[in-house]
């Protein structure tokens, strides 16, 4: 059996396969395959409020070939979420629903809390010690999601419309800068020995380059000194150089500069990098639904 997990970021779009594994009543996943496509839908959305007629026809020949490759793979269920650069577009609602009736793919443009309720759906906390405080980040093209848990239960959540792209393109504001430092502050005040958990492409491959072991978590101080080493390189070295691809050299930098605000608002002093996504949250759902 064989579920699909469609995410449609501000950055990059997403097709996850997954193989879904009953053993005796426990069940799980096992990843496929994978497949990710750099459309870059925020740069239209941030700056003219609109996906243009040339991303939205990369977007249907997407959605058509996810839908072709689901086919072939004999997928049983899926589910398809769009995030903040569709939610943000005037057209956004418009081009879900023409995927819909041309390509008859069910797409849905969710909100930001729901996004964070979507990511936090692998339940990570649950693998790590459940007497311990995290605060999720999940740092994305057009948002940032943030959600605190303590003892295993979760105490509070919020989206911010800070991300990569969003920066890239200076439309990040103050105000929302401003407005995470307070909520990251309010939510965490109370909470000792906060550690951190990190999703989303961009942490993924800093942990990467920091060859630390796997499991093992990845330090402030670490962090930071990516981040110099980084921008020590021209744009073009950190793809010539550095091998970082080209939609990921130039936002890696700034999702360094998420992670550690946050780190320290939090007073957080280690992130653990679980390399999991919304995708892995969306089969988690799908598992909940047909298996309850």
């Amino acid at each position: 059996m064989k579920y699909a997990a469609i995410d449609i970021g501000s950055n990059a779009v997403r097709l996850l396969i997954a193989d879904i594994i009953d053993n005796d009543g426990t069940i799980s996943f096992k990843k496929n395959t994978l497949v990710r496509v750099p459309l870059r839908l925020g740069d239209d959305a941030f700056l003219e409020k609109k996906i243009s007629e040339k991303k939205a026809i990369d977007l249907y020949k997407t959605m058509q070939a996810f839908k072709n490759l689901m086919d072939v793979y004999k997928v049983e269920d899926y589910m398809a979420c769009a995030t903040s650069a569709m939610r943000e577009a005037a057209n956004g609602e418009e081009l879900a629903a023409k995927v819909k009736k041309e390509i008859d793919l069910n797409l849905e443009v969710v909100g930001g809390q729901k996004e964070a309720s979507i990511i936090y759906a692998s339940h990570i906390e649950q693998t790590l010690d459940r007497k311990k405080n995290y605060l999720y980040i999940d740092v994305g093209g057009g948002s940032t999601e943030l959600s605190v848990f303590s003892k295993g239960q979760m105490e509070a959540s919020k989206s911010f419309n800070l991300g990569t792209i969003r920066i890239l393109d200076n439309q990040d504001r103050e105000e929302e800068w401003q407005d995470m430092q307070t909520w990251i502050k309010e939510n965490c005040k109370d909470i000792k020995d906060l550690i951190g958990i990190g999703t989303g492409g961009n942490i993924n491959k800093l942990f990467k380059l920091s060859d630390e072991k796997d499991g093992a978590p990845l330090s402030f101080t670490k962090l930071k000194n990516l981040e110099n080493y980084l921008s020590s390189y021209s744009l073009k070295d950190r793809i010539n150089v550095l091998g970082l691809n080209q939609d990921r050299a130039d936002v890696i930098i700034p999702a360094c500069d998420i992670f550690l605000k946050v780190m320290k608002w939090g007073n957080i002093k280690n992130i653990y990098v679980p390399r999991v996504g919304m995708v892995d949250g969306i089969i988690q759902l799908l598992i909940e639904k047909n298996f309850k």
